[in-house]
């Protein structure tokens, strides 16, 4: 109070008319470091990363493993026809390229992008491009038949759309790589072809209906944009523009990363909270029931084990509404906060186990790892980057020194 002076009044910390305490400045010098941070960096580089790298691989494998029963889950031999998927999506506005057409040729082009997309994004390749190509073929797949996912397809839809909006490929990418040695990200011919042949299937689309208004406009600043960036990059790469268009990014990238963070402390939330209310995890049978169900029985042995122990059964079930309710709430303590991380990693891993659900457990894992501590993740490169390094015949089998962690690229992701 004795800072919050009015004009006129002098004492203690009053530097001229008005309020200017010492209080007032040190909150503006606050607000201004925060500002220049988040606006002059892209934050939680390994983070978004390792999200970038576990959802594509995830979506990866889902598409490589259900290869041979496409065409039935979400091509034109599955029980949700191109007709009664047309119905519905005039009625939601759901985007899907599949719509543009019902042949089967059209459907394995579309397929066929989606793989080679998410292997693309996974390894860091023209991310930019290919995080755009990711999202279409996430979204034009789900929606083609949204009978057919589940929790963990849900998380990739939605990691799909924040995906494009990161800077994620500033470690451990093809892209950095790319920037370490031409220094620029976007050196090259690839991708003014990649964003050519995209501007093209943006424009069909548009001439031809195939966009509702919003999602032109979307892919259409997306296009804009990413021209606009290699226009700068090229002929103007230290000057105000590019300047001013890292700011642009660095606030969309942490944006982008909020906006995953408290997406995954809203599913667990939401998803403890309602275990609560519920009287099946209360008295176990929520977990007593899936571990003698045969369709969720990989291990049968396993399963049978842990259902027939009503400790293991009260244990599990009590702990694992512990953990999702508290988690929200151990994010400013890095300790707890990592304790419980471990926890649900752990968890995940064991639902994929004994349940069968592997793609779901690893899209949770991989939404989980956007909290991941920056120096475990700069750790565990290092050790990577040991293992693949080559002995020096010179020097003997002697140990070589950790190698330098890979430090962020200035790539446009």
């Amino acid at each position: 109070m004795d800072d919050l002076t009015g004009p006129g009044v002098t004492g203690p910390g009053v530097t001229g008319p008005g309020v200017k305490g010492p209080g007032l400045k040190g909150l503006k010098a606050s607000a201004g470091r925060a500002l220049a941070r988040v606006s002059g960096q892209a934050l939680g580089p390994y983070q978004s990363a390792v999200v970038r790298i576990g959802f594509a691989g995830t979506w990866l494998f889902f598409l490589l493993r259900e290869f041979p029963h496409r065409h039935e889950m979400y091509g034109p031999d599955g029980p949700w026809s191109w007709d009664l998927a047309r119905r519905l999506i005039d009625s939601n506005r759901a985007f899907t390229v599949l719509m543009w057409s019902d042949s089967a040729l059209w459907f394995e082009i579309v397929y066929a992008a989606a793989v080679l997309s998410s292997a693309l994004l996974m390894l860091g390749w023209r991310t930019r491009a290919t995080s755009v190509v990711f999202m279409v073929g996430v979204l034009s797949l789900q929606n083609r038949s949204v009978f057919m996912g589940d929790g963990g397809d849900n998380v990739i839809h939605l990691m799909a759309i924040y995906l494009v909006l990161t800077r994620c490929a500033q470690v451990w990418s093809l892209d950095a790589r790319r920037a370490r040695r031409l220094g620029a990200a976007s050196a090259g011919r690839a991708g003014p072809v990649l964003w050519g042949v995209l501007g093209a299937v943006f424009a069909y689309g548009a001439a031809t209906g195939g966009f509702s208004v919003g999602w032109l406009v979307i892919f259409t600043a997306l296009w804009v944009l990413a021209a606009l960036w290699w226009m700068v990059d090229r002929y103007e790469p230290e000057g105000e523009g590019r300047a001013v268009l890292d700011v642009l990014a660095n606030l969309l990238h942490n944006a982008g990363m909020l906006v995953i963070m408290v997406e995954v402390c809203l599913i667990y939330a939401t998803a403890g909270w309602y275990k609560i209310q519920g009287s099946r995890w209360q008295d176990g049978t929520a977990l007593y029931y899936p571990l003698n169900l045969d369709y969720f029985t990989p291990w049968p042995g396993v399963s049978a084990f842990l259902g027939s122990s009503g400790t293991l059964v009260m244990l599990l079930s009590y702990g694992t509404v512990a953990v999702q309710v508290a988690f929200p709430f151990t994010l400013f303590n890095r300790r707890i906060k990592n304790v419980l991380l471990a926890l649900m990693m752990l968890e995940h891993a064991g639902i994929a186990v004994l349940l069968g659900l592997p793609f779901f457990s690893m899209a949770m894992i991989a939404a989980d790892a956007v909290f991941l501590p920056t120096g475990f993740l700069v750790w565990l490169g290092a050790r990577v980057a040991a293992r693949r390094s080559v002995p020096d015949l010179e020097r003997g089998p002697e140990p070589y020194a950790d190698p330098e962690p890979a430090l962020p690229s200035p790539v446009p992701r």
